[in-house]
C-alpha cells in the first residue's frame, strides 16, 4: 500500500474498490505502465526516421501488429511524427479490442460510441479502400473531435459522423459499390442531394444543424427527427443521396441481411481500470470522482445504459456478423453482470471466443470466452472485452 499512497486515493474510491472486488495495486502499476502508439498503415517503413526524429527506441509489441510502447512519461504530442499524422497514441488494450472485431476486406462497420477517436481511425486504417465505417457519438463535441482526427489522419474517405443516441440509432450501412460512384449518377439530376463534403456547409442545411442542437440543449430531443450527420467522406455512400433516402429506416428483419459486418460498442462507464484517468482527478478534484465514478446512482444509469448501448448495436449487426463489447471499467457489474443480461434477452447471440487472444497478455473474464486487461497482468490500461455473433432463428 506504500505505492499507493503516491497516488493518494481517497478512503471513499478504495471503498468502492473493495465493494467491486478490485485490487487497490493495480494504480501503483501507473509509473511502470508503458505509453502505447500505432504506426498509420504505410509508414512502417519510416521507423527509424520517427525514432531519431522523437530520440527514443519503438518497442514492437509482438502480439498487437503495429502497436509500440514508449516509457510511461514520455510525450509524443509535439513531435513531427504526431503533428503529420504518422503515428497516433492508442493504449495497447483498446488496440486489441478493434483487433477482436477481425475487420475484413469491405465491411462495413459501426463504431456506436466513437469518442474520441482512436478506435475509429484503427478500424479504417484496417479497411483501407474498401468499405465504410459509420461513427456514432451522442456528444457533438467529442464528434467534432473525431473528426478532427479523421482529417489529421487523413482517414475520413469512406466514413460517415452522426450525433446520435447509441440507444436509438438506426441507420444501417449503405451497400452499394462505394467506388463506383453509381450512387451519384443514378441520383445527380435530384435536387437537394448531399454533395461534397465541406466544413463551410449551406445556410440552409447549418440552420438546420443549429435547430436541432437548440432542440437538444433544451430537452427536445423527440423532436429533432433525424440524427445530425457532421461529416461523410467521398466513397462513404452518402454523395448523392437525398435526405430522405439517406434517412430511410428499415425493419428489423431486412436488418439481418443489410446492417453491419461489424459492430463496436466501447460504452461509456465509470473509466475505474483506465489508471491515467483516475490521477488526473488528483489534479481535477477528488469530489469531481465523486460524482463520476462512485455515485451509485450514476452506476445504475450507467449498467442500464450499456445494456441498451449493446442491445441496440447488436439489432443493427447482420446475421453472422461479429459485435465487440467493451468498457475500461473493471468492475463486474459494468461488464459480466451487463453481458449476462443481455445474453438471457437475446436468444440469438452467442458469445465468440477471440481467436486472436491466445497470445495476449491477458485473463479470462468470469464469464467463459471474455477477457479483461488490466496494468499489473497485461501492462496496459484495464479493459474488458467480450466478442459476439448474431445466429439466425
Amino acid at each position: 500500500m506504500e505505492e499507493i499512497s503516491k497516488l493518494h486515493l481517497p478512503d471513499a474510491f478504495l471503498d468502492f474498490l473493495q465493494e467491486n472486488g478490485l485490487d487497490p495495486s493495480i494504480y501503483a502499476a501507473v509509473d511502470s505502465t508503458p505509453r502505447y502508439i500505432r504506426l498509420k498503415a504505410g509508414i512502417e517503413a519510416q521507423l527509424e526516421e520517427i525514432e531519431a526524429e522523437i530520440k527514443c527506441k519503438l518497442e514492437r509489441l509482438v502480439w498487437l501488429q503495429g502497436f509500440y510502447s514508449l516509457p510511461p512519461d514520455f510525450k509524443i504530442a509535439n513531435s513531427n511524427a504526431y503533428k503529420q499524422g504518422k503515428i497516433y497514441g492508442i493504449d495497447a488494450a483498446s488496440g486489441a479490442a478493434v483487433s477482436a472485431l477481425d475487420v475484413s476486406v469491405g465491411d462495413h462497420v459501426l463504431d456506436l460510441c466513437a469518442a474520441p477517436g482512436a478506435k475509429l481511425c484503427m478500424i479504417l486504417d484496417i479497411l483501407g479502400d474498401s468499405g465504410s465505417v459509420t461513427g456514432v457519438d451522442v456528444a457533438r463535441h467529442r464528434l467534432a473531435a473525431c473528426r478532427t482526427l479523421l482529417q489529421k489522419y487523413a482517414l475520413g474517405n469512406r466514413c460517415r459522423l452522426f450525433v446520435a443516441d447509441g440507444t436509438t440509432f438506426s441507420l444501417v450501412p449503405r451497400r452499394l459499390d462505394l467506388d463506383s460512384g453509381s450512387c451519384i449518377s443514378a441520383l445527380e439530376d435530384k435536387a437537394d442531394t448531399f454533395k461534397e463534403w465541406t466544413s463551410r456547409r449551406p445556410w440552409k442545411e447549418r440552420k438546420r444543424a443549429a435547430k436541432a442542437r437548440e432542440s437538444a440543449a433544451t430537452g427536445l430531443i423527440a423532436n429533432s427527427k433525424h440524427p445530425e450527420l457532421i461529416y461523410y467522406g467521398h466513397h462513404s455512400g452518402v454523395i448523392g443521396l437525398s435526405r430522405s433516402e439517406l434517412y430511410q429506416s428499415v425493419c428489423n428483419g431486412e436488418v439481418s441481411n443489410s446492417g453491419y459486418d461489424k459492430v463496436l460498442v466501447d460504452a461509456e462507464c465509470t473509466h475505474d481500470g483506465s489508471v491515467r484517468h483516475i490521477q488526473k482527478f488528483e489534479n481535477w478534484g477528488w469530489t469531481t470522482l465523486q460524482r463520476r465514478v462512485l455515485d451509485a446512482e450514476r452506476t445504475d444509469s450507467l449498467t442500464s445504459l450499456q445494456l441498451k448501448l449493446l442491445a441496440n448495436g447488436f439489432r443493427l449487426l447482420k446475421v453472422g456478423g461479429s459485435l465487440v463489447y467493451s468498457t475500461c471499467s473493471l468492475t463486474v457489474a459494468q461488464n459480466e453482470d451487463v453481458v449476462d443480461q443481455f445474453l438471457k434477452e437475446n436468444a440469438s447471440a452467442e458469445l465468440q471466443e477471440i481467436d486472436a487472444a491466445k497470445d495476449w497478455p491477458c485473463r479470462s473474464g468470469r464469464i467463459p470466452k471474455t477477457l479483461r486487461f488490466d496494468p499489473s497482468t497485461s501492462k496496459t490500461s484495464g479493459l474488458f472485452v467480450a466478442k459476439f455473433t448474431k445466429l439466425a432463428i
